[in-house]
């Protein structure tokens, strides 16, 4: 029987469903089971639908906004921070599954003034650790990725907490203050690397990235740039994008003030 954790402080969740209402379903039934007290989360519907639930039922608060019109992952998450936040901010994806409620963890790991973001261990759906803890992209990696379908991990996953440069943005948490001193995702971008740039701009604000790998949540991705040219084009025109930024060029090691990584 899993055990529910309150949390003494509250977090906000924003999740984005695109006609997803059965992934909505499967996650809140989790959150139901781990984590229900001590949270409310910020639903934005990008395409029109009917849940296949009744969002007024949840044991917690449940804000539904319906886009008159699709926008991008940063604007959607953007604009749910902007109609109200609690003391933490978590961006998550409507195909991730929680075994157990990660978020005390990582709310410990924020309490370090230094971290900008933390995030939990990701599983794929065979429970293998997944890559979504990276080194900033260089030219160089992208190609070695391009040329070399298997590629190994850029960092163990071992401790209690580890400092990568980014963190994917299936499951990212913020303290509030953080992510408007940030101004939230570049919407700049509408799929894709949102993640990596906002990690980079945390850098150049003097904050750490954290991953915990003792708490995990499971993500069963769907890959879609490999199988659709649109995908793929938003993939590659938000990789350009992100090349020539300023925040890319000052994040190489003789331009960027590296946080130092203590407690």
């Amino acid at each position: 029987m899993s055990v529910v954790q309150n949390l003494r402080e509250p977090v906000t969740l924003s999740v984005v469903s695109h006609g997803q209402g059965h992934l909505i379903d499967t996650l809140f039934r989790d959150l139901k089971a781990h984590c229900e007290s001590g949270i409310e989360v910020a639903l934005t519907l990008n395409l029109p639908e009917t849940l296949p639930f009744d969002p007024t039922a949840m044991p917690f608060k449940v804000r539904i906004i319906r886009n008159p019109q699709p926008k991008g992952f940063g604007d959607n998450h953007n604009a749910a921070f902007a109609s109200g936040c609690s003391g933490y901010f978590c961006v998550i994806n409507p195909d991730i599954q929680l075994t157990g409620n990660p978020f005390p963890a990582l709310i410990d790991a924020l309490k370090n003034p230094r971290v900008g973001v933390a995030a939990p261990l990701i599983l794929d759906s065979q429970h293998e650790v997944a890559d979504s803890a990276r080194k900033f992209p260089t030219v160089l990696s992208i190609l070695g990725k391009v040329f070399h379908k298997k590629s190994t991990p850029d960092y163990v996953m071992v401790g209690d907490v580890i400092y990568p440069d980014w963190v994917a943005g299936m499951f990212m948490l913020f303290r509030r203050e953080v992510f408007a001193e940030l101004h939230g995702f570049d919407k700049g971008y509408f799929l894709y690397y949102e993640d990596v740039d906002l990690c980079a701009r945390l850098r150049l604000a003097g904050y750490l990235t954290a991953l915990c790998p003792g708490v995990s949540a499971i993500h069963d991705a769907q890959r879609a740039s490999h199988r659709s040219f649109r995908y793929l084009k938003w993939h590659l025109s938000s990789l350009l994008r992100f090349f020539i930024l300023s925040a890319f060029r000052k994040i190489s090691p003789s331009k960027a003030k590296t946080p130092h990584h203590d407690q």
